[in-house]
Order: structure tokens, then C-alpha cells, then sequence
């Protein structure tokens, strides 16, 4: 008898512990907005219309804010403008190194086409074996393709620029 005296005064002891915590524990709400708050009356978030949250462990992570990165501005940036014969040579300019590339391009892409003879380029010593002669052509295929594509680009790159002189 004595034991289950204590038993039960521990028992009452701990569930007076816990009524005693459970009354300090506020409820948390979620809010509108992902608000998470014990401080509102249940009236408030209720009129918030903010739902209790039961049984969700929350954990708040606390960020720092971004540092802004310091970045350089270039001389003829920031809104500045550029002196129209500044701009004109400038223009010139590009329009002379994407011509030259151009040309360059277009040179290499003649010297692909005419080594890959339209699929049949002429086999090598080294290429007995077939596969080897079919991987060979399909490499080479795909890079008269790139060229192409190169090609096409720096046409559309001059034609953006417009008309020059």
C-alpha cells in the first residue's frame, strides 16, 4: 500500500508538472503571409485568421542579409553618354573584327567541306577498318555543322548592325 502511495503522488506530481507547463505554453499560430507568432490574444488570430499550430516542431533559422557586391562601373556606363563620333568608331570597329572573323570562318568552313567530299572523304592508311573510316566521317561531319552554325551567326551578328558606310 505504502508504494502505490508513492506511486501515485509521483504520478500526481507529474501530471501537475505537466499542467503547469502546458498553461506557460502559449499557442503558436500560422498567419497569412507565413507569419509565425505566440503572441496573439485567440480573438486577434482568429480576426487575422491565423490557424493554431499542434504537434509541428517550428524552426526558425535567422539569416544575414546579403552583402551587397561593390561592383566597378566602366567609364561609359551609369547612364553617361557616349560622344556620337566615340560611338560611330566604336561601331566601325566591330563591324571590322566581326567581317574579319567572318571571312576566317567562312575560309575554314570551305577547307571541312571540301575534306569531308559531301560523306566521302578519302580513307587514310591507318583506317582498315571501317568504323574507324564511319567515326572519323561523323566527327568530321559535326564540325562542318558547328562551322555552319558559326557561319550563320556572325551573319546575323552583321546584320544587326545594318547598313555600314
Amino acid at each position: 500500500m505504502k508504494d502505490a502511495m508513492k506511486t501515485l503522488a509521483v504520478l500526481v506530481a507529474v501530471l501537475l508538472s505537466t499542467g503547469a507547463q502546458a498553461a506557460d505554453d502559449k499557442p503558436v499560430y500560422r498567419c497569412p503571409g507565413n507569419l509565425y507568432t505566440d503572441a496573439l490574444s485567440v480573438k486577434e488570430a482568429i480576426s487575422r485568421g491565423c490557424k493554431t499550430l499542434e504537434g509541428a516542431p517550428i524552426t526558425v533559422i535567422q539569416s544575414s542579409r546579403p552583402v551587397a557586391a561593390k561592383s566597378v562601373a566602366a567609364p561609359s556606363s551609369g547612364g553617361e553618354k557616349v560622344p556620337v563620333e566615340d560611338q560611330k568608331a566604336r561601331d566601325t570597329d566591330r563591324r571590322l573584327i566581326l567581317e574579319a572573323e567572318l571571312r576566317k570562318e567562312e575560309e575554314a568552313l570551305a577547307a571541312l567541306q571540301k575534306q569531308y567530299n559531301n560523306g566521302q572523304p578519302e580513307r587514310m592508311g591507318d583506317e582498315r577498318n571501317y568504323q574507324k573510316y564511319q567515326d572519323r566521317v561523323n566527327e568530321m561531319k559535326a564540325a562542318v555543322t558547328r562551322k555552319e552554325a558559326d557561319v550563320a551567326a556572325l551573319k546575323r551578328e552583321l546584320g544587326k548592325l545594318g547598313s555600314s558606310r
